[in-house]
């Protein structure tokens, strides 16, 4: 009779071990999806605390990193991805020229989108280095046949070059080049940090950018550690409303939030002039 309890015991603790390690890989992928971008996830935090603490740090220009023409030419570093560290949805397409870019004037990158064109207005002297990593992605064709893959309130993201075809897959977010750059424009000093119109990167943590970007469509107040690319036109701004007032599945809520957005919103070519 005791060896046949001490088989129930063993069985029972076996059973509420697979149960824990179930719980916890299930709770490992819900912080996978906090905010997806190139090959890993960022935290995107709206709590109200958060815009207490950026407000506290108002007067600081320390944190805002717009590149300065008076500067000098401008050298980025393009930080190539270990082979080893990368997974399947890593698109490699090589890295961007070591040339010096153009630290002065604009270019507009046109996002040819189902509901229709965007354009967003890079300006150079802020974001040279993210202005010229798109020109060269745009260039291979990197975000062709793409679908914007996840919503926030007032936020659309796009830029997995993994997300396509219907539906939404798990690895939906975690895609993006063999390489990374560092962060550029911050908006420290500016309130709300990110209106509607601002086109931000998504990343990892300090200086992780990769191709994922968000359409800022409603103003949020998010801590400026996102890079600021550029900004859409009005009529760019309308077509992205357009493109979302569907709203989201939901599928991250309560948290982190967000979901897949109800409308399929696909990216069919991507150019920069």
């Amino acid at each position: 009779m005791t060896s046949t309890r001490e088989r129930q015991r063993a069985a029972a603790r076996a059973k509420l071990e697979r149960e824990m390690a179930e719980r916890a890989a299930a709770a490992r992928k819900r912080r996978q999806w906090q905010v997806s971008l190139g090959a890993g996830v960022a935290v995107i935090v709206l709590a109200v605390g958060v815009v207490l603490l950026v407000n506290l740090a108002g007067d600081d220009d320390s944190t805002n990193t717009a590149a300065d023409p008076s500067a000098g030419p401008v050298s980025c570093v393009w930080n190539e991805v270990p082979k080893e560290e990368r997974t399947p949805t890593t698109k490699d397409v090589g890295v961007p020229p070591t040339t010096t870019p153009a630290n002065t004037g604009n270019k507009t990158m046109t996002v040819d989108t189902n509901f229709g064109k965007v354009n967003i207005n890079m300006d150079l002297s802020k974001s040279p280095c993210a202005a010229e990593s798109f020109s060269f992605l745009a260039g291979k064709k990197f975000f062709d046949g793409t679908k914007c893959h996840r919503m926030f309130p007032g936020m659309l993201q796009c830029g997995d070059p993994s997300a396509k075809g219907k539906g939404y897959r798990e690895s939906d977010g975690t895609g993006g080049p063999s390489y990374r750059y560092a962060n550029e424009y911050l908006p420290a000093n500016e309130r709300p940090a990110y209106p509607a119109g601002v086109v931000a990167l998504a990343n990892s943590g300090p200086d992780s950018n990769g191709s994922q970007f968000f359409f800022i469509y409603q103003d949020v107040e998010l801590q400026p550690d996102y890079t600021i690319i550029g900004k859409v036109d009005a009529a760019s701004l309308e077509v992205i409303k357009k493109a979302t007032e569907k709203g989201h599945d939901g599928a991250f809520d309560p948290s982190p939030g967000g979901g897949h957005p109800k409308n399929d919103i696909n990216i069919n070519a991507v150019t920069v002039s």
